[in-house]
C-alpha cells in the first residue's frame, strides 16, 4: 500500500509529486514581476496629448498674465525696446509695481460704481432667472398638458433667431414698461431663456419616474415634489446653469449699451468701454480695469469648478 502511495503523482511530500504551473507574474514566478506593462505604455501613449494640452493651456493663460503684469506698471515701463513680463523700471530693471492703476480705476473713472451696479443685477437676475426656468422646464418634462411638445418645439424654433433682430422689439416693450435707462430694464427683459430651459427640462426627464409616483401616491403636490424631490437631485445642473447665466451677464454689452443712457447705471462692460475710449494711449488703465473685471468670473469657476464638471457629466440629454 505504502509503495502504491508513493508512486501516485501529485502527491504531497513524495518523490513523485509533481509542483503545479506557476503562472507568469506569480512572486515565485522566473518571469518578469511588479508594475504591469499595461498602464505604462497608455501612458507613453498619452503624453503627446498631456505635452499638447499644457501648451494650449499656456497660450491660453499668457495674455492674462500679461494683462495682470501691465496693470501694475507705471506709464513709462510699458514702452520698452524689449517687452517684460514683470513690472520693472525700465531704466534701472528693478522690481517697481504700482497700484496707482487701480486707485485711479475705482475712485476718478467711476469703475467701482459700475462694479457695483454689475453685482446688484447679476445677484437679482441670475436667481430670478433660474426659478423661472426650472419651473418651465419642469412644465414641459413633468406635466402633461394639450400641445406640450408642439409649444417646446416653437420655443426651440425661436432659438434660431438672431438676438440681434430682436433688440428694436425688446427696446420697445421695455420702453412701454417704463423700464428704459433703469436696472429693471436690464433684469425683467432676461429672465427667462430657452437654451436654459432646454438643458433643465432635459435633465428632470432623465430623472426616475417611479420617484415622482411614489410622492404623488403619498399624496405630494406638484410643487412640493418640485421642491423636494426635484430641485433636490439637479443641484448639477442647476449649478451650470447659474454658473453660466452669471458669467453672460457680468459680460453682456450689447443689451446695456442700449437700453442705459445715465453713467451712473453703467454696467461693468459699459465702463471699461468708456475707459478704454478715454484713455486709448494708457494701457495701464485699461489693463487694470480688465483685470478688476476678470476677478469675479475667476472666483466663480474656481469655486464651482466641480460642480461644473458634474454638471457636464450628469446633464444627459434624452429624448
Amino acid at each position: 500500500m505504502n509503495a502504491v502511495t508513493s508512486e501516485m503523482p501529485g502527491t504531497p511530500g513524495t518523490p513523485g509529486a509533481q509542483s503545479a504551473p506557476e503562472r507568469p507574474g506569480s512572486p515565485g514566478s522566473s518571469g518578469r514581476s511588479g508594475t504591469p506593462a499595461g498602464p505604462v505604455r497608455s501612458r507613453l501613449r498619452l503624453a503627446p496629448v498631456y505635452a499638447a494640452l499644457v501648451v494650449l493651456a499656456a497660450v491660453a493663460v499668457v495674455p492674462f498674465v500679461w494683462m495682470l503684469a501691465t496693470s501694475f506698471k507705471h506709464g513709462p515701463d510699458i514702452y520698452t525696446k524689449v517687452p517684460s513680463l514683470l513690472p520693472l523700471d525700465r531704466r534701472t530693471g528693478e522690481w517697481s509695481p504700482t497700484l496707482e492703476n487701480y486707485s485711479y480705476v475705482l475712485d476718478i473713472s467711476g469703475f467701482g460704481q459700475a462694479f457695483l451696479n454689475s453685482l446688484w443685477v447679476c445677484l437679482v437676475l441670475v436667481p430670478g432667472k433660474l426659478l423661472l426656468d426650472a419651473f418651465a422646464a419642469y412644465a414641459f418634462a413633468r406635466i402633461p398638458f394639450p400641445g406640450r411638445d408642439r409649444l417646446f418645439v416653437v420655443l426651440l424654433a425661436g432659438m434660431m433667431v438672431p438676438t440681434i433682430t430682436l433688440l428694436v422689439p425688446r427696446v420697445h416693450v421695455t420702453q412701454q414698461l417704463g423700464m428704459f435707462d433703469s436696472p429693471w430694464g436690464l433684469i425683467v427683459p432676461n429672465l427667462v431663456s430657452v437654451l436654459d430651459v432646454f438643458l433643465l427640462r432635459q435633465f428632470f426627464r432623465s430623472l426616475p419616474a417611479e420617484l415622482e409616483e411614489a410622492a404623488l401616491i403619498d399624496g405630494a403636490g406638484r410643487m412640493q415634489i418640485f421642491w423636494r424631490i426635484i430641485l433636490p437631485l439637479s443641484k448639477p445642473v442647476l449649478a451650470v446653469v447659474t454658473i453660466t447665466s452669471f458669467i453672460f451677464h457680468w459680460n453682456d454689452l450689447v443689451w446695456p449699451l442700449v437700453v442705459l443712457n445715465s453713467p451712473d447705471l453703467y454696467t461693468l462692460p459699459l465702463a471699461l468701454q468708456q475707459l478704454t475710449s478715454q484713455w486709448a494711449g494708457r494701457a495701464y488703465y485699461i489693463m487694470a480695469g480688465a483685470s478688476l473685471a476678470v476677478v469675479p468670473v475667476v472666483i466663480v469657476l474656481l469655486v464651482f469648478q466641480r460642480r461644473i464638471l458634474a454638471g457636464i457629466a450628469f446633464t444627459g440629454l434624452k429624448s
